[in-house]
């Protein structure tokens, strides 16, 4: 399928942006290069430049292949091309004096309904990817909500066995405080004694 020739319009564009990207690739001169790089410039100079060379020639390289990137993306090229057509047509039809038609492109579509069509496409889009985000931030959040909970619960398990057990402490600590000690003393005492008597010289 044999495609249409480029519009003026997009013809000239294209080439203002190439001649902006070739001069902002190398608006740095080698001899701003030279002031930063002076000892090693002077050291070796014909490596210098080639190194300067390449980097300038990879920034356009880089900013060329960025643009193409962003024309195909939005397919700037037939939007421009569409444009041009339009605009063509709209003066030809001003030169022929039909100013008050209606419009030739879609048939009884108001200009605010074109733009309003094209811009709810637009959010309708944007209102999907910020849904997904929030979705993931709900998820995220959930998760981190079990996870705090889960934590909680073992934290209070945790307390609650240690009450338990210091309660036990207590309860014996106080039935060790309500035996006699002195008899305590007494029995050890002649324990340790009579071990002491049973064990061979």
């Amino acid at each position: 399928m044999k495609t249409a020739p480029d519009s003026k319009r997009w013809t000239h564009f294209h080439s203002a942006l190439q001649l902006a990207i070739s001069r902002s690739a190398h608006k740095w001169t080698y001899e701003d290069f030279q002031e930063c790089f002076t000892l090693w410039c002077k050291e070796e100079p014909h490596g210098a430049e080639g190194i300067f060379n390449t980097v300038s020639r990879h920034m356009e390289d880089q900013i060329h292949q960025s643009c193409e990137n962003l024309f195909k993306e939005f397919s700037v090229r037939d939007s421009i091309n569409i444009l041009h057509a339009v605009v063509s047509e709209a003066r030809a039809r001003k030169q022929r004096g039909e100013i008050h038609g209606k419009d030739v492109w879609r048939e009884n579509l108001a200009p605010r309904a074109a733009v309003r069509a094209r811009t709810v496409r637009v959010m309708e889009s944007e209102v999907e990817r910020i849904r997904a985000e929030l979705q993931a931030l709900e998820e995220e959040n959930a998760a981190l909500y079990a996870r705090c909970k889960d934590n909680d619960d073992k934290q209070r398990a945790a307390d609650a066995k240690t009450v338990e057990l210091l309660d036990i402490l207590d309860d014996v600590y106080a039935k060790w405080s309500q035996l006699p000690q002195d008899e305590i003393g007494v029995w050890a005492l002649e324990s340790a004694e009579n071990v002491g008597l049973a064990q061979p010289p």
